[in-house]
């Protein structure tokens, strides 16, 4: 039996509540305090109400999230019920990781005229120190100039309120949000699926809730450049391939980069968005790549001479990869063979996952030049988040933003997000920290078996055939 709309609002709004109260009892402070890791959590040492009400919210949220994807009546509906359920966490520390401490720190060093790519946060004077998380005070920034200057920016309006910072960087997010919510249906509508259950699948998924309204994670204006950006390509009109509104797209697009530079990978399927399919010829792909090439490096060149950054950002993303864990899969694969044989593999396989992320994107652009471009982009955004060396909860959210609105349901993206919603506790504290090696193990073991069992498919389809 499905649930009615009814009972999932309300099942999850009491999810939201729950969830609130584990950010106000134990949510990521202004002041770091010893990690509050999951056997802290749930041996009861910060108290019995704490761990209850987060295991029980995340279950309300989850099964409401999931049970509701068939129960959406409309567009309108799934807007409202998703901003009910933001409403609770609004008030409260953030949830899910102290990243937002080291956004404000690096808004502080660029508002002050510093430079955020040169070195850490810790000598740069930011009155915040004491909140950022060790492993981020002597790492350059990794964020592009856009959201360097969106930080400084909410700096400036904030002065040196802690409160006043931590909710401008929300309101930023929340923009960033609220772009998803308009973006979203319109890419649906374009890609013939359900505006609505798309919608729903994005905005109601306890991901955005914990990390990008909650956490503030700049994730949000990212997915939503991208979602605009690609509703712009695929918009234009196929008889003017160079026009204008793909030069938009291009610079929408440009934006997103400036925010992560994980963006990029969309763009050439976004230049094939703008032709018609199933056959689109390498020949025609040039006028449209022109506009939204040009779109892009305008937008990039503004960026860099309006932050005063230049390209000094690429020396942050060289230091993103700190965080060893087996959220990653190359990183478990590593961590397995160092493991095994007392080598220090987890580089090496690193570096295998970037080869192979390379080469599984020519693929999916190959193939999505007799398919489709919009759904070509969202799995270029999976591999680059299965494949890359680090991986965070709030990562699954590019893909889902994306995928979200075509036809297919993707339900291993649906697990994937269920999943990594559970990771981290309230104050931020990874499972797959506390867990490292044997989740090394299990993450490596399903990864051989999924590869067994493609092959054997493939196999098998050739035998028939």
């Amino acid at each position: 039996m499905i649930a009615g709309p009814r009972l999932v609002r309300w099942g999850g709004f009491a999810g939201s509540v729950a969830t609130a109260g584990t950010a106000y009892l134990g949510g990521s402070g202004f002041a770091r305090v010893p990690s509050i890791n999951p056997g802290t959590l749930l041996s009861g040492q910060r108290g019995v109400l704490l761990p209850v009400l987060w295991v029980l919210g995340m279950a309300l949220l989850i099964t409401a999230w999931w049970v509701g994807r068939h129960a959406v009546p409309s567009t309108r509906w799934a807007l409202l019920t998703a901003g009910l359920w933001f409403l609770p966490v609004l008030p409260f520390l953030p949830l899910g990781s102290a990243d937002v401490y080291s956004y404000a720190c690096q808004g502080f060093v660029q508002h002050a005229g510093g430079d955020p790519y040169a070195a850490g946060v810790g000598g740069s004077g930011c009155p915040w120190l004491g909140s950022v998380a060790t492993s981020w005070v002597d790492s350059p920034a990794p964020y592009g100039p856009l959201f360097l200057m969106l930080a400084a920016r909410v700096v400036a309006v904030a002065g040196e309120s802690l409160t006043g910072v931590v909710a401008g960087l929300r309101i930023v997010a929340l923009a960033g949000v609220a772009l998803l919510a308009v973006a979203v249906p319109a890419l649906a509508r374009s890609r013939g699926a359900d505006p609505a259950r798309a919608t729903w699948l994005v905005l109601a998924c306890p991901l955005v809730l914990i990390h990008l309204v909650s956490g503030a994670h700049n994730d949000a204006v990212m997915a939503g450049l991208i979602v605009a950006g690609l509703v712009l390509a695929a918009a234009a009109q196929p008889e003017t391939p160079g026009s204008a509104r793909l030069v938009l797209a291009g610079v929408v697009l440009g934006l997103a980069v400036g925010v992560k530079a994980t963006a990029i990978v969309v763009v050439p399927f976004a230049v094939l968005a703008a032709l018609p399919g199933p056959d689109r010829r390498l020949r025609e792909l040039w006028r449209p790549a022109v506009a939204v090439g040009g779109g892009l490096v305008l937008a990039t060149v503004a960026l860099a001479g309006l932050s005063g950054r230049g390209a000094g950002w690429v020396t942050g993303l060289l230091r993103s990869g700190d965080t060893v864990t087996w959220g990653s899969p190359p990183t478990a694969v590593g961590l397995v063979v160092e493991a095994v044989t007392g080598l220090p593999a987890v580089p090496v396989t690193r570096l295998i996952g970037v080869v192979v992320l390379a080469v599984v994107l020519v693929l999916l652009w190959w193939r999505a030049r007799r398919g489709d471009a919009i759904t070509g982009a969202g799995l270029a955004l999976a591999a680059t988040v299965l494949c890359a060396p680090v991986f965070h909860p709030w990562y699954a959210t590019w893909p889902l933003a994306v995928l979200a609105a075509v036809r297919a349901e993707h339900r291993w993206l649906l697990g994937l997000c269920a999943f990594a919603a559970t990771l981290t506790t309230p104050a931020g504290y990874n499972w797959a920290l506390y867990t490292r090696v044997p989740g090394a193990f299990v993450v490596t073991a399903a990864l051989v078996t999924a590869v067994v069992v493609a092959v054997r498919r493939r196999v098998d389809r050739r035998v028939v055939a």
